[in-house]
């Protein structure tokens, strides 16, 4: 042990069997104690800043947040089904230690989440899971307020079908025709095969009421999950407004007979852009609304807003700066990138869609007409912009800013119950105008969402 002369404290030369002299001695001791204190030739360990867990139906995401970039392998395990994870260089400390607590008895896919030290420089969690799963483990870099996060996915091995569970649902065309009551539409009676060589029937009404034609609806609350959207002044998340518009817009749609509503997401959980689209695409949509309550730089920017694609740019540079921080949404909810489909990414990139574009600008129209008796409009006309959750190439789409969460007055109407309700009013009204003067292509029957 050395004093600070570097001397063996118990007043024994260190160097006399070394052969080194007093300046050797000093020279090796300073060079020992700058490997104990610095970081260069041993990583520091990383530390875990927060962890995050979104539980959905549709999967439940666990998010690990890491000072540093989380180095990681994993594997999943069976007979229990569990998902391991063994984190490198990681301390265990306090926010790890934190994770069972995480976990709700309702989440439908982890019954528990726990960490250990497995071995020296090792942190394992081990996440007991309810059910098979398809697990999606990835890192995204930092953005925004995040830093490092390591994601794990935990998607059903095997997924519900939206246009299935459409198909099970209590059929409002059934209930005003009085033909099957208020029980659930089987699947032979809502896709029935003529006999083989058998031309199909005509239909057995030569007049067909209006209640015959089903239009599907796709509403699409903006963000969810790991992305709040715009936070206003008072700390309130767009993606809480988003969805209880959603919610309300959707219960008065399914109110009336011939028409009927899908969200694409239903809980506080993030889905991707593209997904978005697909999902409209999947149940063959008649329109797709996405609604949105957005900030702007300046918090006096008040008012109410319609959107559609643009083929040849922004109407505005405001349209377009909320272009891009909504297309940036991706990076903030955090996408899995190696797992993108090729099918939607050639979707989002089809933009030779000229006559849904013009489809749209008319839903636009009718919608903004109606919102502007709720609101003030930020805009008298229909703005247009590259949103990539417009980009369905065959469905009349349409983005709705309901009110500029940033402003401190629209912030607290948006979080009250009786403008939502009116909001949603409104845009039921526009919608149900759209469809009086455009009705679309006899596609949507009930008969044939199978």
């Amino acid at each position: 042990m050395f004093d600070r002369t570097g001397e063996d404290i118990a007043g024994r030369d260190p160097g006399a069997r070394s052969g080194m002299n007093r300046r050797q001695v000093l020279k090796f001791a300073g060079a020992t104690l700058a490997l104990l204190v610095s970081p260069v030739g041993r990583a520091a360990p990383a530390s875990l800043v927060a962890v995050r867990i979104w539980p959905a139906d549709e999967y439940t995401r666990v998010t690990l947040e890491g000072s540093s970039e989380l180095k990681f392998t994993h594997m999943v395990v069976q007979n229990p089904e569990r998902l391991v994870v063994d984190l490198e260089g990681v301390q265990l400390d306090s926010v790890l230690q934190s994770l069972p607590s995480k976990v709700l008895d309702s989440d439908p896919h982890i019954k528990v989440i726990r960490a250990g030290q497995n071995r020296p420089g090792v942190v394992r969690v081990v996440v007991e899971l309810k059910n098979p799963v398809n697990p999606q483990v990835f890192t995204l870099a930092p953005v925004g307020s995040y830093g490092h996060r390591l994601v794990l996915d935990l998607h059903p091995t095997n997924p519900s079908d939206p246009l299935l569970a459409l198909i099970r649902k209590d059929s409002p065309m059934d209930a005003a025709m009085g033909e099957t009551g208020n029980g659930p539409v089987s699947q032979a009676s809502v896709n029935p095969q003529p006999p083989v060589g058998e031309p199909p029937r005509a239909s057995r009404r030569a007049n067909p009421p209006q209640a015959d034609r089903l239009f599907t609806i796709v509403l699409d609350p903006g963000h969810g999950g790991e992305d709040p959207g715009a936070v206003g002044a008072a700390g309130s998340y767009e993606k809480d407004v988003t969805l209880s518009i959603a919610r309300r817009l959707k219960r008065q749609i399914d109110s009336h007979p011939n028409m009927r509503a899908v969200l694409t997401r239903d809980g506080d959980y993030f889905v991707p852009l593209g997904q978005r689209v697909a999902r409209a695409r999947r149940v063959q949509a008649d329109l797709f609304v996405s609604i949105h309550a957005d900030a702007f730089v300046r918090p006096e920017a008040r008012g109410s807003s319609v959107f559609v694609l643009s083929e040849r740019g922004a109407s505005s540079s405001a349209a377009r700066w909320l272009a891009q921080k909504e297309n940036d949404a991706d990076l903030v909810g955090g996408v899995n990138l190696a797992r993108q489909d090729g099918h939607i990414a050639r979707t989002l990139l089809d933009l030779s869609q000229t006559a849904t574009i013009n489809d749209s600008l008319k839903l636009g129209r009718a919608v903004l007409g109606e919102i502007g008796d709720i609101n003030k409009l930020h805009k008298n006309d229909v703005e247009q912009a590259g949103f990539a959750v417009l980009k369905a190439p065959d469905i009349p789409s349409v983005l709705v800013e309901t009110a500029f969460i940033s402003n401190p007055e629209e912030e607290r109407r948006l979080n009250d119950d009786g403008y939502q309700e009116k909001m949603a009013s409104a845009i039921t009204r526009g919608i149900k105008r759209y469809f009086d003067a455009n009705p679309p292509v006899n596609r949507t029957r009930v008969a044939q969402l199978g």
